[in-house]
């Protein structure tokens, strides 16, 4: 769906050229003559990005940065301040406040719509993170911007290696990342100590702009730079070429020259947008890890090994390979909690777990299906191979018992194994993966009525 932007603007003529000019481009636009006005809209209508004039009555700009990211909340709301100067010490002093951009006129239609365009792309990336985290603690600010300000590798890429020394050394003083200074032949070139730039600084000169562009484009398609960071620096205004480089992936661009202190305002802000996105990252990524975890065992829980052994059991019909479906159940475990306490038996738990997962291919997968029951599936297996392995597990849980520091004696630990077979020949109509693991239950069950701590085959695997 197209982008909704919120216009800012007191004078109603600035805010319908504005908006023919973004309706023309198929995005949604709000309008708002006030401060107060803004901050309604934002709370009723979430926009995706605002402009607002930076010369508003009663408000001055760095009031109304700070208001309008306060009414935005937690959501990620880009903010891109309008003026008729452009006077540098006033356009630092909006960027210190928060504005993500500050803008010129007149607009020029080709970088303006390149501007938005990059503007949105980083407002979509960061909340279809923030929402697909679900719920996310308040992320710490301050710690998310020391540790970026610290940690962050920024890249000085040019065509003219004096120039990158004076860029590194101006930088440095303003700067307590690393820098680094490299030809754009190199910049791509993988780094002997393995490191990745969380920021590319980009010259791009009017005289060669295409290693410049071409750059860009390369940075933002790799799998280890496309979430950096990219800035171009444009020694000279061209609006066209401005354009060129927001639309193949810059995340900013300088028209007004190397100005040390307006690219380190800059900088600091992409780096952290992307320490920001790389932390929802990591707690989407943990999240979806304890979706499919067992927090006791770290083994796989249910809810993962049911689809997984579908795949497997569909994989090995349309391949041909013989694949193995072993359900494990720990003998007399409720005697085991009863006789030494449930801490004690969370520690059986965990130790029986470690031993499954130490004794079994990377291929294979072990979850914890049920209180003291566990799913093993062992793709492109044969049935003397599974048979051997289930025989080695029953081996290697029974002969050695498990400590625990709370527990004065070992505690002996048994497992009873059920293993059935899965292939192309033997398959049945219907749920395939359901029909092993029926037959896994049951030669658990005969396992169980024969004695205990021994491997059963179900009967029509062994036919």
């Amino acid at each position: 769906m197209p982008g909704k932007i919120l216009i800012v603007d007191d004078i109603s003529t600035n805010r319908i050229v504005l908006k023919v000019k973004l309706s023309s481009a198929f995005y949604e636009v709000l309008q708002a003559r006030s401060a107060e006005e803004a901050e309604a809209l934002i709370e009723a209508e979430a926009p995706d990005l605002v402009l607002a004039s930076a010369r508003l009555p009663n408000t001055p700009a760095l009031t109304l940065c700070a208001r309008l990211k306060a009414a935005a909340g937690d959501r990620s709301l880009p903010l891109a301040l309008i003026d008729t100067e452009d006077l540098r010490e006033e356009r630092l002093e909006r960027l210190r406040a928060g504005a993500d951009d500050v803008l010129t006129k007149p607009l020029d239609d080709l970088e303006l719509l390149a501007r938005v365009r990059s503007l949105l792309r980083l407002h979509d990336g960061t909340e279809d993170l923030r929402l697909r985290a679900g719920t996310v603690p308040v992320l710490d600010e301050d710690e998310i911007a020391q540790y970026a300000e610290s940690h962050a590798n920024v890249m000085l890429c040019t065509n003219a290696p004096a120039r990158a020394l004076r860029w590194h050394k101006a930088l440095q003083r303003n700067y307590s990342g690393q820098l680094s200074t490299v030809l754009f032949r190199d910049a791509m070139r993988d780094r002997q100590d393995g490191s990745r730039p969380d920021a590319f600084v980009i010259e791009l000169s009017q005289e060669a702009p295409e290693a410049a562009l071409r750059l860009i484009a390369d940075a933002r398609a790799r799998c280890q730079t496309r979430d950096a960071a990219v800035i171009a620096v444009m020694p000279n205004e061209n609006r066209r070429l401005a354009a060129d480089a927001l639309d193949l992936g810059a995340n900013d661009v300088l028209v007004n020259g190397f100005d040390v202190e307006e690219l380190t305002l800059r900088l600091r802000r992409q780096i952290l947008r992307k320490q920001r996105m790389e932390v929802l990252r990591d707690k989407l990524a943990s999240g979806l890890r304890a979706a499919v975890t067992d927090p006791l065992t770290g083994l796989h829980n249910r809810r993962y090994a049911m689809p997984r052994l579908a795949e497997l059991a569909e994989h090995s019909i349309e391949s041909g390979e013989d694949c193995a479906v072993i359900l494990a159940d720990l003998d007399h475990f409720k005697s085991i909690n009863d006789q030494f306490g449930h801490a004690a038996g969370d520690t059986v738990l965990c130790e029986v777990a470690k031993r499954l997962r130490d004794n079994l291919r990377g291929v294979d997968m072990v979850a914890r299906i049920g209180g003291e029951e566990f799913l093993i599936v062992m793709p492109n297996t044969t049935l003397i191979e599974a048979h051997g392995a289930a025989s080695r597990l029953c081996r290697i849980i029974g002969q050695t018992p498990v400590r625990d520091p709370s527990v004065a004696r070992p505690m002996p630990v048994t497992i009873s194994i059920g293993l059935a077979m899965c292939s192309a020949t033997k398959a049945q109509q219907g749920d395939t993966a359901r029909a092993m693991l029926d037959q896994a239950d049951r030669a658990l069950y005969d396992a169980k009525s024969q004695g205990r701590n021994q491997v059963t085959l179900s009967r029509l695997s062994a036919a």
